[in-house]
């Protein structure tokens, strides 16, 4: 023991501990231990019983709020499920669904998805799985889904009504992998424009992409839109993966810059299948961070045609860091910076709530509607290589201006679409007649008239008993063309849905016209 001790000493004195004492986490600080204590003081002192989960949380995002828009505190309840979508995929057996009457309605099976394999269809009724019902009205749908869900490779029993036919029909299936897709559509405009819609950037992202740019190549696809509306980013590398397939090697891609001023280049490589052909990228207001850092490389490199209104401007990077109880906090760790060295970056000096605010300052100021409107100060102003002037300070300004449509009646359609009045509708006619509707290829649907004047009187009557009645004589064609993509998505997927949307769509004829002008000139 003395010799253990003796050395002990010795190689104490030998190794220099200095570098670990003085590092971030270990390092003394008296405001750290006045948080601690306080936080102590009112869990073993305070005269009251007070959740201090409660207490932790609201100090946590109380921190974070004072450093910037999007340094984040994401609870215990809600880490799981976020870190489940942006993984892209979940282990499951593979069905949308609702509650409707207390009983489970499948919407539609997830293609490749372990119901669809074993034959489970839309509008069939789950009730029980492995025996327990499903139709009980004080089952929340957390629980439903807990039974749905379990361990890879596991099975569950399923007992499922199919109208017209008597008995309860039983389906063994075993659960699996089901992808969250994060392209929602990939298809030809026309013979020669590809067509490619990104919704998020999660971890299987450029997988997807990859995919549907090469069946669109295989199609003909010498240009591609490449649809980055709405979308408010995710996972960077997996941005910077896309903007290789378009640019050359050794092409500056991103600049990345971190507290203590290390900067960080990101370069394309060798890899890329679509170096060579046209390209045009649509944004709007609600395109953010990864979105913007597509579109401003590129940009920046004078690859394509940015087309849209002005993106949201998030030139900031974070990391999803654990604190060791299940919840996390994604903080804020670097700013980015387009090829040319601008930063797209809102300003957010006045707090959160002005800086969410925007869009409404950009309503009021007209930008939505005419480019004319878009203000940027000219000691922001870069030059691209080929000689193109774009800014910095806010978002990406598109190179060519499509302005938002703010009638009423039509931005209240697409409020209907969005927020799952119509599908519920739809869903509603499409049990009217299952094996009709079944029946029908892609093909034949897009050619009839599936959305007949009777059932746009339907709909009317739907939204009256949900408290909404509103005239849509102007639009019809527009409702009707609504109607008919929600019907599309629950019959076809996600690319029917889009591809019934892009008709009416001015930002995609524009590029049509575009497209056609370029291949009359050449």
């Amino acid at each position: 023991m003395g010799f253990a001790c003796a050395l002990g000493v010795l190689l104490g004195a030998a190794l220099d501990f200095s570098s670990y004492s003085s590092g971030p986490f270990l390092k003394t600080n008296k405001k750290k231990e006045k948080l601690a204590r306080l936080i102590d003081y009112i869990e073993y002192e305070y005269v009251d019983d007070v959740d201090m989960d409660s207490i932790v949380d609201v100090t946590v995002n109380g921190i974070l709020t004072d450093l910037d828009p999007h340094s984040v505190y994401i609870p215990q309840e809600e880490y799981a499920n976020l870190s489940a979508s942006m993984k892209g995929d979940f282990v499951g057996i593979g069905v949308s669904f609702r509650n409707i009457n207390d009983t489970i309605a499948v919407i539609q099976t997830m293609k490749g998805g372990p119901s669809e394999k074993v034959g489970i269809k839309g509008g069939d009724r789950i009730l029980y799985a492995n025996g327990e019902p499903l139709f009980d009205s004080n089952i929340h749908v957390d629980s439903i889904t807990s039974k749905l869900k379990g361990e890879e490779n596991t099975r569950v029993l399923l007992k499922v009504h199919r109208k017209g036919v008597p008995n309860l029909l039983e389906f063994d299936v075993k659960r699996g992998k089901v992808a969250l897709k994060s392209v929602d559509a990939a298809y030809m405009l026309t013979k020669e424009l590809g067509y490619i819609k990104i919704n998020r950037f999660a971890e299987s992202t450029y997988e997807e992409f990859k995919t549907g740019l090469l069946e669109l190549k295989k199609l003909g696809a010498s240009q591609i839109v490449l649809d980055l509306r709405d979308n408010p980013g995710g996972y960077l590398a997996e941005a910077t993966k896309i903007v290789d397939e378009f640019l050359p090697e050794d092409k500056l891609v991103l600049i990345t810059k971190n507290k203590k001023g290390a900067i960080e280049k990101t370069f394309a490589t060798e890899e890329g299948n679509f170096e060579k052909g046209e390209l045009y990228v649509l944004i709007n207001e609600n395109s953010a961070s990864a979105s913007e850092i597509i579109a401003g490389a590129l940009q920046d490199n004078d690859k394509g045609v940015i087309v849209g209104r002005r993106s949201y401007g998030k030139g900031l990077v974070q990391r999803e860091m654990a604190l060791g109880d299940g919840s996390a906090v994604r903080l804020t760790i670097a700013r980015y910076y387009t090829p040319t060295g601008r930063s797209i970056q809102r300003p957010y000096d006045h707090g959160s709530e002005e800086y969410f605010a925007d869009y409404l300052n950009r309503y009021r100021n007209g930008e939505l509607v005419s480019a004319d409107s878009i203000h940027v100060a000219d000691s922001l102003r870069y030059v691209t290589p080929g000689g193109k002037i774009v800014y910095g300070g806010g978002g990406i300004i598109p190179d060519i201006f499509i302005p938002k449509d703010t009638n009423f009646e039509k931005q209240s359609l697409n409020l209907m679409l969005r927020n799952g009045y119509m599908d519920s509708f739809i869903f509603e006619v499409l049990e009217q007649d299952r094996k009709y509707y079944n029946s029908l290829s892609f093909e034949d649907f897009m050619q009839r008239e599936v959305i007949t004047n009777a059932i746009v009187e339907e709909f009317r009557d739907f939204m009256r008993r949900e408290n909404f009645d509103m005239r849509f004589k102007n639009y019809l064609p527009t409702l009707k063309l609504y109607l008919k993509a929600a019907m599309a998505q629950q019959l076809f997927g996600s690319t029917a849905f889009e591809q019934i949307l892009n008709e009416e769509d001015p930002a995609i004829e524009k590029i049509i016209k575009l497209s056609a002008d370029r291949e009359f000139k050449n």
